[in-house]
């Protein structure tokens, strides 16, 4: 069931598609890379993605699968023999999915919200961020990754916010992060940017800042 082929339609400022890339690398499992434009979307994503249209997609033989937690659990589970991301103990997997959850609503969302907008708007979504945040601090106190030693599922599943999280701040000109409220997922952020597997999928920082002042040009348009 392996062997057959993978491939992964994606976007290159994508969170959610770096997870899949992140899961695809650690697992070691060969692929092709389908770099999709996501404002002019090609007739094969629109095909094998024909209800969200969103990247991104993970094409396995003749099975297609969508949604980047979705997919890393189907790689971690048919590649299962190799590198481990979700925990083995059913609570932890659980607890696992639920920091996963908790994180894409109550941080991801409003973070973009908080480099685009201003006051009032800003200081609501950065208060819905300082919940969340604490939260996640005491997950990670005193372990270098949420897996542990190893880089794990929820690792791949916030890993995002240590490198599109410092953009947002420098395009926003604000602080979401702060170091020395959080100093153990900070000291995380570092330990995961810094992963050899993971520097390698990373694009290019200035691209990534053009591309979100123009999100924010378009957000404070609407």
């Amino acid at each position: 069931m392996g062997s057959q082929e993978v491939k992964l339609l994606s976007f290159w400022v994508s969170p959610f598609s770096k997870r899949v890339e992140w899961a695809l690398k650690l697992k070691g499992i060969d692929y092709e890379y389908i770099e999709e434009d996501v404002f002019n979307k090609s007739h094969l994503l629109l095909e094998l993605n024909p209800i969200t249209k969103k990247v991104p997609v993970l094409v396995h033989g003749q099975k297609t699968i969508a949604e980047s937690f979705v997919i890393i659990e189907y790689i971690d589970e048919t590649w299962n023999d190799q590198y481990p991301l979700l925990p083995q103990q059913p609570y932890q997997r659980a607890i696992a999915r639920f920091l996963a959850n908790l994180v894409e609503e109550h941080v991801m969302k409003p973070a973009f919200v908080a480099m685009c907008a201003t006051g009032e708007e800003r200081e609501k979504a950065m208060n819905v961020i300082r919940e969340a945040m604490y939260r996640i601090e005491e997950e990670i106190k005193g372990k270098k990754f949420f897996g542990g030693e190893n880089i794990g599922y929820l690792d791949i599943a916030l890993g995002w916010i240590s490198y599109f999280i410092p953009v947002w701040e420098e395009v926003g000109s604000l602080e979401i992060i702060d170091p020395f409220k959080y100093p153990a997922t900070y000291a995380w952020m570092t330990n995961f940017i810094t992963n050899p597997m993971i520097k390698d999928t990373l694009s290019q920082r200035d691209k990534m800042i053009d591309y979100f002042h123009n999100m924010k040009r378009e957000y404070s348009s609407t």
